[in-house]
Protein backbone atom coordinates (compact mmCIF):
# COMPACT_ATOMS: atom_id res chain seq x y z
CA UNK A 1 0.00 0.00 0.00
CA UNK A 2 1.06 3.45 -0.89
CA UNK A 3 2.40 5.37 2.20
CA UNK A 4 1.45 9.27 2.02
CA UNK A 5 3.35 11.45 4.25
CA UNK A 6 2.73 13.29 7.13
CA UNK A 7 0.96 16.62 6.98
CA UNK A 8 2.07 18.96 9.30
CA UNK A 9 -0.69 20.74 11.28
CA UNK A 10 1.18 22.77 13.73
CA UNK A 11 4.11 24.87 11.88
CA UNK A 12 6.19 28.30 11.99
CA UNK A 13 4.61 29.94 9.40
CA UNK A 14 5.50 33.67 8.22
CA UNK A 15 2.91 36.15 8.17
CA UNK A 16 2.96 38.98 5.63
CA UNK A 17 4.24 42.13 7.13
CA UNK A 18 0.88 43.75 5.67
CA UNK A 19 -1.19 41.47 7.41
CA UNK A 20 -2.83 42.95 10.55
CA UNK A 21 -3.94 40.89 13.66
CA UNK A 22 -7.48 41.40 12.53
CA UNK A 23 -6.87 39.70 8.88
CA UNK A 24 -5.14 36.39 10.99
CA UNK A 25 -7.86 36.17 13.43
CA UNK A 26 -10.57 36.06 10.19
CA UNK A 27 -8.68 33.77 8.74
CA UNK A 28 -8.30 31.50 12.02
CA UNK A 29 -11.81 31.79 12.65
CA UNK A 30 -12.82 30.60 9.03
CA UNK A 31 -10.25 27.29 8.52
CA UNK A 32 -10.29 25.78 4.85
CA UNK A 33 -13.40 23.85 4.28
CA UNK A 34 -12.94 20.45 2.05
CA UNK A 35 -15.85 18.72 0.48
CA UNK A 36 -14.89 15.47 -1.47
CA UNK A 37 -18.36 14.31 -3.21
CA UNK A 38 -18.31 10.72 -5.55
CA UNK A 39 -21.92 11.30 -5.91
CA UNK A 40 -22.10 14.37 -8.18
CA UNK A 41 -20.63 13.28 -11.22
CA UNK A 42 -20.46 9.95 -13.06
CA UNK A 43 -17.31 9.86 -13.94
CA UNK A 44 -15.00 12.24 -11.23
CA UNK A 45 -14.36 12.61 -7.67
CA UNK A 46 -15.51 16.66 -6.99
CA UNK A 47 -13.76 18.11 -4.62
CA UNK A 48 -14.56 21.62 -3.51
CA UNK A 49 -12.32 23.59 -1.30
CA UNK A 50 -14.04 27.27 0.60
CA UNK A 51 -11.47 29.34 2.68
CA UNK A 52 -10.63 33.08 3.61
CA UNK A 53 -8.65 34.37 0.45
CA UNK A 54 -4.95 34.95 0.90
CA UNK A 55 -2.24 35.04 -2.02
CA UNK A 56 -1.03 31.70 -2.92
CA UNK A 57 -3.55 29.40 -1.31
CA UNK A 58 -4.66 28.20 -5.09
CA UNK A 59 -1.15 27.15 -5.76
CA UNK A 60 -1.45 25.21 -2.31
CA UNK A 61 -4.81 23.76 -3.10
CA UNK A 62 -3.49 22.27 -6.63
CA UNK A 63 -0.03 21.24 -6.03
CA UNK A 64 -1.42 18.44 -3.27
CA UNK A 65 -3.54 17.27 -5.97
CA UNK A 66 -0.57 16.99 -8.31
CA UNK A 67 1.68 16.12 -5.94
CA UNK A 68 -0.75 12.68 -5.28
CA UNK A 69 -0.71 12.08 -9.36
CA UNK A 70 -4.61 12.87 -9.19
CA UNK A 71 -5.72 13.99 -12.69
CA UNK A 72 -7.68 17.40 -13.00
CA UNK A 73 -9.81 16.90 -15.60
CA UNK A 74 -12.21 20.15 -14.94
CA UNK A 75 -11.65 23.21 -11.92
CA UNK A 76 -13.64 26.21 -11.15
CA UNK A 77 -11.60 28.86 -9.48
CA UNK A 78 -13.26 31.85 -8.18
CA UNK A 79 -11.64 34.06 -5.13
CA UNK A 80 -12.97 37.80 -5.66
CA UNK A 81 -13.39 39.76 -2.79
CA UNK A 82 -12.07 37.85 0.57
CA UNK A 83 -13.26 34.68 -0.07
CA UNK A 84 -11.87 31.67 -1.97
CA UNK A 85 -13.62 28.54 -3.22
CA UNK A 86 -12.59 26.25 -5.74
CA UNK A 87 -14.25 23.01 -7.23
CA UNK A 88 -12.08 20.28 -8.80
CA UNK A 89 -13.00 16.88 -10.94
CA UNK A 90 -9.98 14.74 -10.46
CA UNK A 91 -9.56 11.25 -10.97
CA UNK A 92 -6.66 8.70 -10.61
CA UNK A 93 -3.90 8.46 -13.29
CA UNK A 94 -6.14 5.40 -14.37
CA UNK A 95 -9.35 7.67 -14.50
CA UNK A 96 -11.25 6.06 -11.90
CA UNK A 97 -12.49 8.22 -9.05
CA UNK A 98 -11.04 8.43 -5.80
CA UNK A 99 -12.53 5.23 -3.04
CA UNK A 100 -9.70 5.07 -1.29
CA UNK A 101 -10.34 6.43 2.33
CA UNK A 102 -6.67 7.05 3.19
CA UNK A 103 -5.97 9.49 -0.17
CA UNK A 104 -9.50 11.13 1.07
CA UNK A 105 -8.38 11.49 4.51
CA UNK A 106 -5.05 12.95 3.17
CA UNK A 107 -6.48 15.34 0.78
CA UNK A 108 -8.90 17.09 3.79
CA UNK A 109 -6.50 16.90 6.23
CA UNK A 110 -3.33 19.06 3.93
CA UNK A 111 -5.91 21.36 2.71
CA UNK A 112 -7.61 22.20 6.17
CA UNK A 113 -3.97 22.69 7.55
CA UNK A 114 -2.77 26.19 8.93
CA UNK A 115 0.05 25.59 6.15
CA UNK A 116 -2.28 25.70 3.50
CA UNK A 117 -4.30 28.64 5.10
CA UNK A 118 -0.67 30.66 5.38
CA UNK A 119 0.76 29.56 2.52
CA UNK A 120 4.57 30.83 2.73
CA UNK A 121 5.25 32.19 -1.40
CA UNK A 122 8.42 31.62 -1.10
CA UNK A 123 8.80 28.25 0.75
CA UNK A 124 6.12 26.65 0.53
CA UNK A 125 6.92 23.13 2.04
CA UNK A 126 9.07 21.96 5.04
CA UNK A 127 10.56 24.02 7.72
CA UNK A 128 13.95 23.19 8.43
CA UNK A 129 16.66 21.73 5.66
CA UNK A 130 17.70 17.84 5.94
CA UNK A 131 20.74 16.76 7.33
CA UNK A 132 20.28 13.12 5.26
CA UNK A 133 21.63 14.82 2.16
CA UNK A 134 22.66 18.22 0.44
CA UNK A 135 20.74 19.63 -1.42
CA UNK A 136 22.52 21.00 -4.78
CA UNK A 137 20.60 23.68 -7.47
CA UNK A 138 22.73 23.84 -10.68
CA UNK A 139 21.63 26.59 -13.58
CA UNK A 140 23.51 26.90 -17.07
CA UNK A 141 24.00 26.43 -20.30
CA UNK A 142 22.00 22.80 -21.92
CA UNK A 143 24.22 20.96 -23.80
CA UNK A 144 24.54 17.36 -24.81
CA UNK A 145 26.72 15.10 -22.34
CA UNK A 146 26.26 18.13 -19.32
CA UNK A 147 24.66 15.87 -17.00
CA UNK A 148 27.11 12.62 -17.57
CA UNK A 149 29.63 15.78 -17.05
CA UNK A 150 28.01 16.42 -13.77
CA UNK A 151 27.43 13.36 -12.36
CA UNK A 152 31.60 12.26 -13.60
CA UNK A 153 32.33 15.29 -11.60
CA UNK A 154 30.26 14.49 -8.04
CA UNK A 155 31.27 10.37 -8.18
CA UNK A 156 35.02 11.37 -8.84
CA UNK A 157 34.44 13.41 -5.00
CA UNK A 158 33.28 10.61 -3.54
CA UNK A 159 29.43 12.46 -3.60
CA UNK A 160 26.18 10.06 -4.67
CA UNK A 161 23.06 11.33 -6.27
CA UNK A 162 20.55 10.06 -3.92
CA UNK A 163 17.66 11.68 -5.69
CA UNK A 164 17.54 14.47 -8.48
CA UNK A 165 15.43 16.09 -11.29
CA UNK A 166 16.32 17.85 -14.07
CA UNK A 167 14.50 20.58 -16.64
CA UNK A 168 16.07 21.92 -20.02
CA UNK A 169 14.00 24.24 -22.17
CA UNK A 170 15.84 26.57 -24.74
CA UNK A 171 19.03 25.38 -24.32
CA UNK A 172 18.97 26.40 -20.65
CA UNK A 173 18.88 23.84 -17.76
CA UNK A 174 17.98 23.61 -14.03
CA UNK A 175 18.60 20.83 -11.67
CA UNK A 176 17.83 20.19 -8.34
CA UNK A 177 19.85 17.08 -6.60
CA UNK A 178 20.14 15.32 -2.86
CA UNK A 179 23.94 14.56 -2.67
CA UNK A 180 25.27 12.26 0.24
CA UNK A 181 28.66 11.16 0.84
CA UNK A 182 29.51 8.06 0.77
CA UNK A 183 32.02 7.90 3.62
CA UNK A 184 29.00 9.08 5.82
CA UNK A 185 26.20 8.36 3.71
CA UNK A 186 24.61 11.61 4.91
CA UNK A 187 24.84 15.61 3.82
CA UNK A 188 28.33 16.84 3.03
CA UNK A 189 28.68 19.13 5.88
CA UNK A 190 32.92 20.20 5.21
CA UNK A 191 33.07 23.46 3.79
CA UNK A 192 36.50 22.40 1.96
CA UNK A 193 34.79 19.97 0.48
CA UNK A 194 31.78 22.09 -0.81
CA UNK A 195 33.78 24.72 -1.76
CA UNK A 196 35.98 22.16 -3.99
CA UNK A 197 32.63 20.84 -5.52
CA UNK A 198 31.49 23.96 -6.58
CA UNK A 199 34.42 25.06 -8.10
CA UNK A 200 34.01 21.64 -10.45
CA UNK A 201 30.52 21.64 -10.88
CA UNK A 202 30.89 25.54 -12.16
CA UNK A 203 33.52 24.97 -14.49
CA UNK A 204 31.48 22.23 -16.07
CA UNK A 205 28.59 24.89 -15.94
CA UNK A 206 30.53 27.32 -17.91
CA UNK A 207 29.20 27.71 -21.40
CA UNK A 208 31.47 28.53 -24.74
CA UNK A 209 29.62 31.56 -25.99
CA UNK A 210 27.29 32.03 -23.07
CA UNK A 211 27.37 35.55 -21.41
CA UNK A 212 24.97 34.17 -18.76
CA UNK A 213 27.69 32.02 -16.49
CA UNK A 214 25.83 28.51 -14.74
CA UNK A 215 25.84 28.89 -11.40
CA UNK A 216 25.99 26.42 -8.40
CA UNK A 217 24.29 26.58 -4.82
CA UNK A 218 23.93 24.88 -1.75
CA UNK A 219 19.94 25.30 -0.83
CA UNK A 220 18.02 25.37 2.42
CA UNK A 221 16.18 23.06 0.38
CA UNK A 222 12.11 24.41 1.96
CA UNK A 223 10.54 25.04 -1.00
CA UNK A 224 8.80 22.76 -3.42
CA UNK A 225 11.33 20.87 -5.79
CA UNK A 226 9.20 21.58 -8.88
CA UNK A 227 7.79 24.81 -8.02
CA UNK A 228 11.56 25.58 -6.95
CA UNK A 229 12.74 24.49 -10.88
CA UNK A 230 9.92 26.89 -12.54
CA UNK A 231 11.27 29.73 -10.21
CA UNK A 232 15.08 28.68 -11.26
CA UNK A 233 14.22 28.54 -15.04
CA UNK A 234 12.41 32.09 -14.69
CA UNK A 235 15.61 33.72 -12.89
CA UNK A 236 17.45 32.13 -15.46
CA UNK A 237 15.60 33.65 -18.42
CA UNK A 238 14.45 30.73 -20.13
CA UNK A 239 11.58 32.20 -21.61
CA UNK A 240 13.35 34.24 -24.50
CA UNK A 241 12.79 32.48 -27.16
CA UNK A 242 16.00 30.95 -29.45
CA UNK A 243 14.62 31.78 -33.20
CA UNK A 244 16.62 28.54 -34.26
CA UNK A 245 13.46 26.43 -32.65
CA UNK A 246 10.77 28.35 -34.61
CA UNK A 247 11.00 25.99 -37.29
CA UNK A 248 9.50 23.38 -35.09
CA UNK A 249 5.33 23.22 -36.06
CA UNK A 250 3.39 25.56 -34.40
CA UNK A 251 0.88 22.96 -33.86
CA UNK A 252 2.28 21.52 -30.83
CA UNK A 253 3.22 24.98 -29.43
CA UNK A 254 0.95 26.35 -26.64
CA UNK A 255 -1.25 29.38 -27.54
CA UNK A 256 -1.48 31.84 -24.97
CA UNK A 257 -3.64 34.97 -25.77
CA UNK A 258 -3.74 38.15 -23.14
CA UNK A 259 -6.93 40.49 -23.52
CA UNK A 260 -7.75 43.48 -21.24
CA UNK A 261 -11.52 43.48 -19.59
CA UNK A 262 -11.53 47.43 -18.49
CA UNK A 263 -14.82 47.16 -17.83
CA UNK A 264 -14.34 44.85 -14.72
CA UNK A 265 -10.51 45.82 -14.27
CA UNK A 266 -9.17 42.45 -15.30
CA UNK A 267 -6.52 41.14 -17.83
CA UNK A 268 -8.04 38.36 -19.46
CA UNK A 269 -5.93 34.63 -19.97
CA UNK A 270 -6.71 32.45 -22.61
CA UNK A 271 -4.54 29.27 -22.57
CA UNK A 272 -4.86 26.67 -25.02
CA UNK A 273 -1.97 23.20 -24.99
CA UNK A 274 -1.58 19.80 -25.67
CA UNK A 275 -2.95 18.35 -22.08
CA UNK A 276 -0.40 16.19 -20.20
CA UNK A 277 0.01 15.61 -16.15
CA UNK A 278 0.47 18.91 -13.89
CA UNK A 279 -0.14 21.50 -16.24
CA UNK A 280 -2.60 23.85 -14.20
CA UNK A 281 -0.07 23.56 -11.36
CA UNK A 282 2.50 24.60 -13.94
CA UNK A 283 0.51 27.78 -15.23
CA UNK A 284 -0.72 28.34 -11.68
CA UNK A 285 2.95 28.37 -10.10
CA UNK A 286 4.22 30.90 -12.90
CA UNK A 287 1.11 33.34 -12.00
CA UNK A 288 1.89 33.11 -8.23
CA UNK A 289 5.34 33.53 -8.46
CA UNK A 290 5.09 36.25 -11.14
CA UNK A 291 2.73 38.42 -8.52
CA UNK A 292 -0.52 37.58 -10.60
CA UNK A 293 -3.76 36.88 -8.34
CA UNK A 294 -6.29 34.35 -10.45
CA UNK A 295 -9.76 36.08 -9.89
CA UNK A 296 -11.74 33.46 -11.66
CA UNK A 297 -11.28 30.69 -13.74
CA UNK A 298 -12.26 27.75 -15.97
CA UNK A 299 -10.20 24.36 -16.48
CA UNK A 300 -11.37 21.71 -18.94
CA UNK A 301 -10.19 18.92 -21.10
CA UNK A 302 -11.40 17.76 -24.43
CA UNK A 303 -10.71 15.19 -27.25
CA UNK A 304 -9.24 16.50 -30.18
CA UNK A 305 -7.39 14.54 -32.63
CA UNK A 306 -3.60 15.60 -33.12
CA UNK A 307 -1.09 14.36 -35.41
CA UNK A 308 -0.53 10.41 -35.34
CA UNK A 309 -4.17 8.25 -35.28
CA UNK A 310 -3.75 8.74 -31.82
CA UNK A 311 -6.34 10.66 -29.60
CA UNK A 312 -4.53 13.11 -27.35
CA UNK A 313 -6.24 15.37 -24.56
CA UNK A 314 -6.08 18.75 -25.00
CA UNK A 315 -6.53 21.31 -22.53
CA UNK A 316 -8.18 24.78 -22.12
CA UNK A 317 -7.99 27.22 -19.62
CA UNK A 318 -10.27 29.92 -20.36
CA UNK A 319 -11.17 33.20 -19.17
CA UNK A 320 -8.04 33.37 -16.56
CA UNK A 321 -9.18 36.79 -15.67
CA UNK A 322 -5.91 38.32 -13.50
CA UNK A 323 -4.40 41.24 -11.78
CA UNK A 324 -1.25 42.12 -9.92
CA UNK A 325 -1.28 41.73 -5.93
CA UNK A 326 -2.07 44.94 -5.82
CA UNK A 327 -5.39 45.16 -7.71
CA UNK A 328 -3.90 46.39 -10.70
CA UNK A 329 -4.40 45.05 -14.23
CA UNK A 330 -1.90 44.45 -16.61
CA UNK A 331 -1.31 48.07 -18.07
CA UNK A 332 1.15 47.76 -21.08
CA UNK A 333 1.34 45.67 -24.31
CA UNK A 334 5.57 44.96 -22.89
CA UNK A 335 4.04 43.89 -20.01
CA UNK A 336 1.31 41.30 -22.27
CA UNK A 337 3.95 39.59 -24.09
CA UNK A 338 5.98 39.09 -21.36
CA UNK A 339 3.62 37.43 -19.48
CA UNK A 340 3.04 35.67 -22.97
CA UNK A 341 6.37 34.54 -22.83
CA UNK A 342 6.61 33.34 -19.56
CA UNK A 343 3.44 31.15 -19.29
CA UNK A 344 4.19 29.25 -22.74
CA UNK A 345 7.77 28.41 -21.20
CA UNK A 346 6.27 27.16 -18.27
CA UNK A 347 3.76 25.01 -20.44
CA UNK A 348 6.98 23.89 -22.73
CA UNK A 349 9.44 22.91 -19.46
CA UNK A 350 7.33 19.98 -18.36
CA UNK A 351 6.74 18.75 -22.48
CA UNK A 352 7.66 14.91 -23.31
CA UNK A 353 7.89 14.72 -27.40
CA UNK A 354 10.88 12.31 -27.20
CA UNK A 355 11.84 9.07 -26.13
CA UNK A 356 10.88 9.13 -22.53
CA UNK A 357 13.08 5.61 -20.90
CA UNK A 358 12.35 4.37 -16.76
CA UNK A 359 15.87 2.48 -15.83
CA UNK A 360 15.90 0.40 -12.57
CA UNK A 361 19.11 -1.14 -11.31
CA UNK A 362 21.41 -1.68 -8.27
CA UNK A 363 21.98 1.51 -6.34
CA UNK A 364 25.48 2.49 -5.88
CA UNK A 365 28.09 5.54 -6.09
CA UNK A 366 28.59 6.00 -10.21
CA UNK A 367 26.15 4.22 -11.78
CA UNK A 368 24.41 7.07 -12.61
CA UNK A 369 27.40 8.55 -14.25
CA UNK A 370 27.76 5.00 -15.88
CA UNK A 371 23.76 5.22 -17.61
CA UNK A 372 24.59 9.42 -18.37
CA UNK A 373 27.91 8.32 -20.62
CA UNK A 374 26.13 5.65 -22.51
CA UNK A 375 23.22 8.10 -23.34
CA UNK A 376 26.09 10.81 -24.47
CA UNK A 377 28.15 8.22 -26.62
CA UNK A 378 25.05 7.34 -28.18
CA UNK A 379 24.42 10.79 -29.18
CA UNK A 380 21.47 11.49 -27.13
CA UNK A 381 20.70 14.20 -25.23
CA UNK A 382 19.01 14.63 -22.14
CA UNK A 383 15.98 16.63 -22.05
CA UNK A 384 14.19 15.98 -18.81
CA UNK A 385 15.56 13.74 -16.24
CA UNK A 386 14.22 12.34 -12.58
CA UNK A 387 16.56 10.38 -10.47
CA UNK A 388 15.47 8.61 -7.44
CA UNK A 389 16.68 5.75 -4.88
CA UNK A 390 14.66 3.42 -2.21
CA UNK A 391 15.57 0.43 -0.80
CA UNK A 392 18.61 -0.02 -2.40
CA UNK A 393 17.53 0.19 -6.10
CA UNK A 394 17.56 3.00 -8.55
CA UNK A 395 14.42 4.15 -10.44
CA UNK A 396 15.44 6.76 -12.82
CA UNK A 397 13.46 8.61 -16.02
CA UNK A 398 14.89 9.92 -19.13
CA UNK A 399 13.23 11.94 -21.64
CA UNK A 400 15.67 11.61 -25.05
CA UNK A 401 16.54 12.74 -28.31
CA UNK A 402 18.95 12.72 -30.90
CA UNK A 403 21.58 16.05 -30.14
CA UNK A 404 19.81 17.10 -33.62
CA UNK A 405 16.17 17.13 -31.61
CA UNK A 406 15.24 13.95 -34.03
CA UNK A 407 13.44 11.61 -32.13
CA UNK A 408 15.52 8.12 -30.87
CA UNK A 409 15.29 5.39 -33.38
CA UNK A 410 14.93 1.56 -32.15
CA UNK A 411 18.27 0.94 -33.21
CA UNK A 412 19.68 3.19 -31.18
CA UNK A 413 17.60 2.08 -27.60
CA UNK A 414 18.83 -1.39 -28.24
CA UNK A 415 22.16 -0.52 -28.63
CA UNK A 416 21.46 1.41 -25.23
CA UNK A 417 20.26 -1.73 -24.05
CA UNK A 418 22.71 -4.03 -24.47
CA UNK A 419 25.50 -1.27 -23.11
CA UNK A 420 23.44 -1.15 -19.54
CA UNK A 421 24.23 -5.12 -19.02
CA UNK A 422 21.89 -6.10 -16.31
CA UNK A 423 20.01 -2.93 -15.63
CA UNK A 424 15.99 -2.99 -16.46
CA UNK A 425 14.98 -0.72 -19.29
CA UNK A 426 11.39 0.06 -19.75
CA UNK A 427 10.19 2.27 -23.02
CA UNK A 428 7.43 4.65 -21.59
CA UNK A 429 7.15 6.99 -24.89
CA UNK A 430 8.50 6.87 -28.24
CA UNK A 431 6.84 9.04 -31.23
CA UNK A 432 8.33 7.00 -33.71
CA UNK A 433 6.24 3.97 -32.09
CA UNK A 434 3.15 5.98 -30.90
CA UNK A 435 0.80 3.98 -33.24
CA UNK A 436 2.23 0.38 -32.62
CA UNK A 437 0.90 -1.98 -30.04
CA UNK A 438 3.77 -3.20 -27.25
CA UNK A 439 6.02 -5.86 -28.46
CA UNK A 440 9.30 -7.40 -27.30
CA UNK A 441 12.33 -5.78 -29.12
CA UNK A 442 15.12 -7.02 -26.57
CA UNK A 443 16.45 -9.61 -24.64
CA UNK A 444 17.56 -6.78 -21.64
CA UNK A 445 13.77 -6.52 -19.98
CA UNK A 446 13.19 -4.52 -22.69
CA UNK A 447 9.01 -3.29 -22.71
CA UNK A 448 7.20 -0.70 -25.24
CA UNK A 449 4.50 1.04 -22.94
CA UNK A 450 1.58 2.21 -24.80
CA UNK A 451 2.11 6.44 -25.52
CA UNK A 452 -1.77 7.15 -23.99
CA UNK A 453 -3.93 5.89 -21.60
CA UNK A 454 -7.77 4.76 -23.25
CA UNK A 455 -9.53 7.84 -23.84
CA UNK A 456 -11.32 9.69 -21.15
CA UNK A 457 -15.37 10.45 -20.77
CA UNK A 458 -15.78 13.93 -21.00
CA UNK A 459 -18.21 15.51 -18.01
CA UNK A 460 -19.81 18.05 -16.81
CA UNK A 461 -18.41 21.29 -15.20
CA UNK A 462 -20.28 21.38 -11.44
CA UNK A 463 -21.77 24.30 -11.41
CA UNK A 464 -24.26 23.94 -8.58
CA UNK A 465 -21.45 25.12 -6.45
CA UNK A 466 -20.68 28.64 -7.84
Amino acid sequence: MRRYPEVEVEVEVEMDVDDDEFAKLIRRMNPPRVVIDNDSCGDATVIRVDSVNKHGILLEVVQVLTDLDLVIRKAYISSDGSWFMDVFNVTDCDGNKLWDEEIISYIKKSLESEACLFPKLQNSVGIMPSTEDTLIEITGSDRPGLLSEICAVLATQMSHVVKAELWTHNNRVAAVLHVTHESTEGAIEDPQRLSTLKELLCNVLRGDHDPRMGTMTVSMGLTHTERRLHQMMFHDRDYERIEVKEAVGNKSRPQVTVMDCSEKDYTVVILRSKDRPKLLFDTICTLTDMQYVVFHGTASAGKEEAYQPVLILRVRLKEYYIRHVDGLPISSEGEQQHLIQCLEAAIERRASDGLELELRTEDGVGSLSEITRVFRENGLTIRRAEISTKGGKEVDTFHLSETSGNPVDAKTIDSICRQLGQTIVRVKQNPLLEAKPPEVVSTVSFFFGNLFRASFQSFRLIRSYS
